[in-house]
């Protein structure tokens, strides 16, 4: 019995306890993380550190995108580090038989990558599958690893395994080469660049006989211009070739957040007048020295640290070597930070500083011994403007309405603004109001792959831009299917938002850089060349983008174009009666369903102009809307009518579930005209413009993410974008001798006769 007793307080005493259980077991973390699942680790460690590089690429420091992706690999690692070890801890308390540093790299991993997309505007259930195929890719990653350097595998296994890694990084290497070509091409454009097909085409394209890309017979200076004070950027400090006078904008930015002061130096009681410039030197024929026309560019809402004003020196330098000084404006310090926001009223102060500049420039233009001094013609200077400074633009040529009140902008009478031009511009309200500009020429380019403002906002600033009676003044817009936002300031880079969402968006199909800036550099030149040097040549390539073909690279395009020259016969504005237009005439319709309505961007707001929807259900040759004067028609400005003119915009889409830009099947359009005596002659839209599809834009890697990021802004893969038109009267005539348009037009009717139903709206019908 004491033999018993002894034995079972020996047992008591050897007893562990729950203490030193646990003790035992931390001790025991890390016994089944064995060298091949340590090696594994390196593989969801990639895969996290990817996300804290496109983190680093999307919340710059200022410091430099070497020293950004230090600190957040750091930051990553060190986080990785304690979090996975604390798991491990965990999973060993809990006696989990598993690789326990290894299972907690991957938890790590998709917890912090979920977190790190569901914070940049990524839907959770997006960012979960983000978060999910970067992990099973590092796992798979590091598993691979893992057989190569592990001593137990066989040599088949690691060659296996290592072919299988170069299989992974050629298919990576072989998307980003195929997103990052133009493959993505319509027929239809196919047809255009065809130039025996333009023979068949009643209407005469003229051809420009001048390239506007081409380079002028000016030489071109450099220099730039600053307030002295830049530490990140010397240019506009120290090594500034001329000394501009800072500024006070305290009247219209209250908040300056003190880091943002601390960053730049100053604060909005001294902002800077920056700016770079191309001036033409001297002409190798003329030698002419001026003075010249000034073009100001101003970049729109990048991020504060990456800087933006130096993305538009490929045009800066066409234009001053064809005879224009070009400034490029430095806004960067009214631009978003990550840290410390965007100052209040940022898109009124964007305006601001583009008249002060002008001033500025006034200024130096009177010093003797300045750069600047008698080379400057301020009586025709143009703007320019991507994004938000696209609006910026706009509001400054129309600075009478937004700061007639501020006496710090005075004598602006003696800068006359002639020409505006916005890339991609935004078209936001401010001060509850929108910019409506009045004999101005304007142009409006446009992306349809813009993934940063994806409407067509330049639309809607195009519809508020009119002209007096008989103006020469012009308003042109070029939408162009595979452009996107970021490629026209060489910059931005090719994606249109910031890391890490940006890598969620398509490249594939996309304009290459150096084709959409060609674009920008054709259209600018040519429409400066025109507004400002008065040289009509370039004007058949505001009217019509087939005059440039020979130098546009292939994809779709849709343009618009009206002069003051324009007779209105129909504007769909003045009223709600569908059924009355000027000049006491009627509308009508017969055979289809006619209706006004507003038109709509993506986003489903309006374009600021109404126009007449036409929509017939099957094959038929009578479905026809009609407009009709008992006394004729009204005659144009200059008196005679020698062109109709109209914009119609193909919206058969509407009435299909999806149907693909380069498959979908176009519109089949008539067009007849009744003259002064009943004589009728009916032709097809065709003989004179085929009528395009509009592009269906696929925004994102997967049709599924369109839903699923930025609270749905890309799910609309489709927008109404309007083509104009125009018929010269002479091939009616040949329709029918007995045509004489002038006796009058007394009727005009649009036929819909395709074999499938189909949609369109009409707006802007009239004569020149």
């Amino acid at each position: 019995m004491e033999l018993q007793i002894q034995l079972q307080t020996e047992s008591a005493k050897v007893k562990p306890t729950f203490r030193s259980k646990l003790a035992r077991r931390v001790r025991g973390t890390y016994r089944y993380d064995t060298a091949f699942w340590r090696t594994a680790i390196a593989g969801p460690w990639g895969a996290g550190m990817f996300a804290f590089i496109m983190l680093a690429l999307g919340m710059p420091s200022g410091l430099g995108v070497g020293a950004d992706v230090v600190q957040y690999l750091f930051v990553g690692t060190m986080s990785m580090f304690l979090i996975a070890n604390i798991i491990a801890v965990l999973f060993a308390l809990v006696g989990l038989p598993v690789p326990r540093l290894f299972v907690g790299t991957v938890i790590y991993d998709a917890f912090i990558i979920f977190v790190i997309f569901y914070f940049n505007e990524v839907s959770w259930t997006a960012a979960m599958i983000v978060a999910g195929i970067l992990t099973v890719a590092g796992i798979i990653c590091g598993l691979l690893a893992g057989i190569l350097t592990s001593r137990k595998f066989q040599m088949r296994a690691k060659v296996g395994a290592l072919a299988a890694l170069m299989l992974a990084a050629g298919i990576l290497v072989a998307v980003d080469h195929t997103e990052s070509i133009s493959s993505s091409r319509s027929v239809f454009q196919t047809d255009l660049t065809d130039r025996d097909s333009a023979d068949e085409l009643e209407l005469t394209i003229p051809k420009l006989s001048d390239n506007p890309t081409k380079a002028g017979p000016y030489h071109v200076a450099t220099f730039q211009y600053g307030s002295g004070k830049n530490f990140w950027q010397p240019e506009y400090g120290k090594d500034a070739a001329v000394f501009s006078m800072p500024v006070d904008a305290s009247e219209y930015i209250k908040k300056w957040p003190q880091f943002r002061k601390m960053y730049w130096g100053f604060d909005q009681h001294t902002l800077p007048l920056n700016g770079r410039v191309w001036m033409p030197d001297s002409a190798e024929a003329s030698g002419k020295q001026g003075p010249f026309p000034l073009v100001l560019i101003v970049h729109g809402n990048h991020l504060m640290e990456d800087y933006s004003d130096d993305g538009y020196g490929y045009l800066g330098r066409l234009l001053a070597s064809r005879g224009f000084i070009a400034v490029s404006v430095d806004e960067n310090f009214l631009n978003y930070s990550v840290w410390t926001g965007i100052p209040d009223n940022d898109m009124k102060v964007r305006a601001w500083l583009l008249l002060k500049h002008l001033q500025q420039i006034g200024q130096f233009a009177k010093e003797p011994g300045n750069l600047f001094y008698e080379k400057v013609d301020f009586s025709n200077i143009a703007l320019i403007g991507h994004s938000r400074g696209g609006q910026a633009v706009a509001m400054a040529a129309d600075y009478k309405d937004w700061f007639g009140k501020d006496a710090m902008l005075d004598n602006l009478e003696q800068y006359h603004i002639q020409s505006v031009v916005a890339i991609a511009p935004t078209d936001k309200m401010v001060d509850g109001k929108l910019t409506s500009l009045k004999d101005v020429n304007y142009l409006t380019l446009q992306g349809a792959r813009d993934g940063d403002v994806s409407d067509f906002d330049g639309d809607r600033q195009y519809s508020r831009t009119t002209f007096s009676p008989g103006s020469s003044r012009f308003k042109a817009s070029l939408y162009i299917a595979d452009a996107n936002h970021s490629q026209f300031n060489s910059s931005w880079g090719g994606r249109d938002v910031s890391l890490p969402k940006g890598i969620l968006l398509s490249r594939k199909g996309m304009l290459s850089a150096t084709e959409q800036r060609e674009i920008a550099k054709l259209y600018i030149s040519a429409f400066l060349e025109e507004s400002l040097h008065r040289d009509e040549h370039f004007l058949p390539l505001m009217r019509d983008y087939r005059s440039g073909l020979a130098w546009l690279p292939v994809t779709d395009y849709y343009n618009r174009f009206e002069s003051g020259e324009f007779g209105a016969w129909a504007r769909y504005d003045e009223d709600l009666n569908r059924t009355t237009i000027p000049g006491n005439g009627k509308a009508g319709g017969n055979g289809l369903t006619w209706k006004e309505e507003e038109a709509r961007n993506r986003g489903n707001s309006s374009k600021s102009n109404r126009g007449i929807v036409l929509e017939q259900s099957g094959k038929t040759d009578k479905a026809a809307y009609s407009l009709q004067w008992e006394h004729g028609a009204p005659l144009p400005p200059a008196g005679q009518a020698n062109i109709l003119s109209f914009s119609m915009a193909d919206r058969s889409f509407e009435l299909h579930d999806s149907v693909a830009s380069d498959q979908a099947a176009p519109v089949h359009v008539d067009v007849e005209l009744v003259d002064g005596k009943g004589v009728s002659v009916r032709l097809p839209l065709s003989r004179f413009m085929p009528v395009v599809p509009l592009p269906a834009t696929d925004f994102t890697i997967h049709p599924w993410f369109d839903e699923h990021l930025s609270d749905g802004k890309y799910k609309q893969p489709t927008e109404v974008v309007f083509q104009t038109y125009r018929l010269p009267l002479t091939a009616f005539t040949g329709g029918n001798s007995r045509f004489d348009p002038f006796t009058g037009i007394q009727k005009l009717s649009f036929y819909l006769n395709g074999d499938s139903p189909e949609k369109v709206m009409l707006d802007d019908i009239g004569m020149y």
